[in-house]
């Protein structure tokens, strides 16, 4: 299982491809072998899968009931645009210009990575998206993590 970690400012050159900073190419395992899905993703970001993580999600995706109106709307949403991307020499993506139009990317923008995906920001919405003081984020995470079971080792961070 991954565990990215990083946030990165970064450019798209003239073609529309991405850099994938070192620092989160290093923390690719052998199973991606540079392939990726791109996908639209919530709050209007897109979301870079490596590939051996898209087939794990494809998997609990393709077992949802189709018949049932809900889940056949959310299949046919979550792979709108899915898009297998593999890093070239240069270790770049290039992402295709629709999904770049959705999250209103046009030369820069932020790499957010979280857990096993790196999400992919219009730099301005993402910090939108983000825009509460800690006092916000200390109630928020009291009513998501408070109740949880969590072995404590003494810190309160």
């Amino acid at each position: 299982m991954y565990g990215f970690l990083g946030e990165h400012d970064c450019k798209l050159d003239s073609k529309g491809r991405l850099r994938l900073p070192a620092a989160l190419k290093k923390q690719l395992q052998a199973a991606a072998a540079g392939r990726f899905v791109v996908n639209r993703g919530f709050e209007k970001c897109l979301v870079l899968y490596p590939y051996d993580e898209w087939q794990k999600i494809s998997q609990r995706v393709n077992s949802l009931n189709t018949f049932e109106k809900k889940k056949r709307l959310f299949v046919r949403y979550f792979y709108r645009g899915a898009t297998e991307l593999v890093l070239d020499t240069n270790d770049r993506l290039n992402i295709p210009n629709h999904l770049l139009k959705y999250a209103e990317i046009s030369k820069e923008l932020f790499l957010a990575s979280r857990q096993n995906v790196i999400e992919i920001w219009n730099k301005e919405h993402y910090e939108e998206q983000l825009a509460m003081d800690s006092d916000t984020f200390a109630d928020l995470a009291e009513e998501v993590m408070g109740d949880n079971d969590l072995s404590n080792n003494g810190d309160d961070n």
